[in-house]
């Protein structure tokens, strides 16, 4: 997912969208402790996705106020 992307989705659905990769990134590692994933670094990606999404959260709080 790209920045421009995160950029044009609305809050409410930045929000959501945090919570279902964190339960990706969760599932990912799951699996991964149990038998190793077919690509790996798919977890590397789900993390960045979250930590941009957050940082977008974080960008749009402090323009707020």
């Amino acid at each position: 997912m790209k920045n421009s992307e995160i950029k044009e989705l609305t809050t409410q659905e930045i929000v959501e969208r945090v919570g279902s990769e964190k339960s990706t990134l969760t599932r990912f590692k799951l699996n991964h402790a149990i038998s190793p994933l077919e690509n790996p670094l798919q977890i590397k990606v789900t993390r960045r996705n979250i930590a941009r999404l957050v940082t977008e959260l974080r960008h749009r709080q402090l323009t707020e106020k």
